[in-house]
């Protein structure tokens, strides 16, 4: 069967603007909920009030109903008596005796003002003399610590207007208005179908070659954000019976239909197959956007199904860019209006031409105050680069390449601020791990971003973070990390580690056997990093097959050995010996942080530097693991 997919790949813009002109985005109709589940919903109608609040003219205070014009130049020199009456007014209780003039009544806060009262006395300002005589040393104006009934609102006011999103405030405020249900926007429902023979759900058994499915996870809690309803009807094999049974459950069930990932064995995307033969079927096939090409923008009548790509970042992006717009609005709830961010982007990027790209950033703080906005760039298949990123940049179709310091903006997700207490940037370790955990459970907030030793210094030395750890030898000293500071940069000593050769337990050659067999594969590691450094100096200039293959993590070096994509690596110790990994040492390097001096005070750096004090328990779990001390 011949594939059919981007016959047409067309611009974002366009390829919305063509769905959504088939596609039905009204409001999902209406229903009524008791309050207490209304939490979260949205009106559907603007909500009036039945009754005034407060019902009832009310004290704000304890004291003394009394007439106001009686208590007229009252001062502690002069003060005027009044007297008592027998009466005193607990809340919940209507008045019997009237409030005439030179008498005043006793009132609790909350208690209901009797007739002929106008003004309140707090306690504090009377004196209560025998035979029931009230000694008023300060003057009180009409209406003086008196609520009156229905100056909060008024029967008939409108005090809420539909399409308003009830938070705990508008909840309170409909309870205070005696309202037991709510007419609120029905959720539009949504049903999601994760599809692909590799899928797995989270709990069941994994094997080489198959991955847990995040996808269902992440559309699901996406749609329960946005106001809708998911109804998650699992993941699917790719058998295109099985897939045609699943859509028309779904078609019949939900307002909005999601599928994601899933072609069938060289035969083409089923899911666009099965799309297709819908009515009108396939609107959009192929948008030209990194990531999300693959994105199908498709309508059963009026009602719009979706094929995202499988990927989990490209799932999300296209989600973000084209469901959730229209599910807002199914949903009964206004355009969301993104926060916007000048930056400077922190390292030369490479764009394809004829794509609009969606670059994920995270965001940190230069010592003048800008931003710089460094790029996550795991790929669309990653799981973390969206949730760990503050934002992100789009790169135009026609430019090809952004340089390190080129303005840019960067529209935020999500999260509010975009300063840690502690940005960290250079060499990741799994030792920075346990440092990092340590302060998060402190209540600190952490932005790690891992770039390489190289990376770090540069961005330490353009202010950009709090603190680079880095693992570089100079070669002239013999020394690791101190001759590298620059001018204004102080040294925080870390630990020590072992980096070493890693094999499979089964292979027993030592590193020169291994490095003289050219038929084994190398995993190598990014340039930039502390660990590259060393590898160039092993191999000299010898480039074994895998040289080019560049992963940027000790985990992800291990990884490529344990699953045979490599035989061998380079890797900490640590990593080694979790993984089961033969381990041949190399050299016992320092991993230290390098902090800019005019951070070396501050609270989050202040932190990191108890938590690395010797004897710290952060000391005696890295010990654990087998991470050095620096001093010994």
């Amino acid at each position: 069967m011949k594939q059919r997919q981007f016959l047409e790949v067309l611009d974002r813009d366009e390829a919305e603007q063509r769905w959504r002109a088939v596609v039905d985005a009204s409001p999902a109709g209406s229903e009524e909920v008791f309050l207490e589940d209304a939490h979260g919903r949205v009106l559907a109608d603007d909500v009036r009030s039945e009754v005034d609040v407060p019902g009832f003219d009310r004290s704000n205070m304890d004291g003394f109903a009394v007439r106001a014009a009686d208590t007229f130049g009252a001062s502690e020199e002069a003060p005027i008596r009044l007297q008592l009456n027998r009466e005193t007014i607990p809340t919940g209780i209507a008045p019997q005796q009237e409030v005439v003039s030179g008498t005043a009544t006793m009132i609790a806060t909350g208690g209901m003002l009797p007739r002929g009262a106008d003004a309140v006395v707090p306690v504090e300002h009377t004196d209560i003399e025998e035979e029931g005589v009230l000694t008023v040393r300060h003057p009180r104006v009409p209406g003086g610590a008196v609520a009156f009934a229905g100056t909060d609102m008024g029967q008939g006011e409108t005090v809420l207007f539909s399409g308003t999103r009830l938070t705990s405030r508008e909840t309170g405020l409909l309870a205070a208005i005696g309202h037991q249900r709510v007419s609120v926007v029905r959720r539009p429902v949504v049903a999601i179908l994760s599809t692909g023979d590799e899928i797995v759900q989270p709990g069941e058994a994994m094997r080489p070659g198959l991955v847990y499915d995040s996808n269902g996870r992440i559309l699901a809690d996406a749609v329960r954000e946005l106001g809708g309803q998911p109804h998650f009807m699992g993941a699917f094999r790719d058998d295109e019976v099985v897939l045609r049974d699943a859509l028309d459950r779904a078609l019949g069930e939900a307002d909005l239909v999601l599928l994601s990932g899933g072609t069938s064995k060289g035969e083409g995307d089923l899911n666009a197959q099965v799309v297709a033969d819908l009515e009108p079927g396939i609107v959009v096939h192929g948008v030209a956007l990194k990531p999300g090409k693959p994105i199908c923008l498709a309508a059963h009548g009026a009602k719009p199904v979706v094929i995202l790509p499988g990927f989990p970042t490209s799932a999300v992006f296209t989600f973000h860019e084209f469901v959730a717009p229209l599910l807002r609005a199914m949903a009964g709830l206004p355009p969301e209006s993104r926060e916007t961010l000048a930056a400077r982007i922190a390292a030369n990027v490479q764009s394809e031409r004829g794509r609009l790209e969606y670059l994920l950033v995270g965001l940190v703080r230069r010592a003048d105050g800008s931003l710089a906005a460094w790029p996550m760039g795991k790929g669309s298949g990653s799981v973390t680069s969206f949730s760990r990123a503050d934002g992100f940049v789009r790169i135009g179709r026609n430019t090809e390449q952004l340089d390190s310091g080129d303005a840019v903006e960067v529209t935020r997700i999500g999260r509010e601020g975009a300063v840690a207490d502690l940005v960290v940037i250079g060499s990741h370790c799994a030792g920075l791990d346990v440092v990092a955990s340590a302060l998060a459970r402190e209540g600190l907030t952490l932005k790690v971003l891992a770039v390489g030793s190289q990376g770090g210094l540069q961005a330490a030395a353009r202010g950009e973070c709090d603190a680079a750890p880095i693992h570089l030898l100079d070669p002239e000293t013999n020394e690791y990390n101190a001759p590298f500071l620059g001018e204004g940069m102080r040294l925080l000593r870390g630990y020590t580690r072992m980096q070493g050769v890693v094999t499979r337990a089964g292979e027993t050659r030592e590193t020169e056997a291994l490095l003289a067999d050219d038929t084994l594969r190398m995993v190598n590691r990014n340039r930039g990093a502390g660990t590259r450094v060393l590898i160039d100096e092993l191999l000299g200039d010898r480039k074994p097959p895998g040289f080019p293959y560049e992963p940027r993590s000790h985990y992800a070096v291990a990884a490529a050995v344990v699953q045979k994509r490599a035989d061998w690596g380079v890797t900490i110790e640590t990593v080694a010996r979790e993984k089961g990994l033969r381990f041949r040492p190399l050299r016992n390097e320092h991993y230290d942080f390098v902090v800019p001096e005019d951070r070396w005070d501050r609270p989050g750096v202040v932190a990191l530097r108890r938590v690395l004090q010797p004897g710290s328990a952060v000391r005696r779990q890295l010990s654990a693991l087998g991470f050095g001390d620096p001093d010994a």
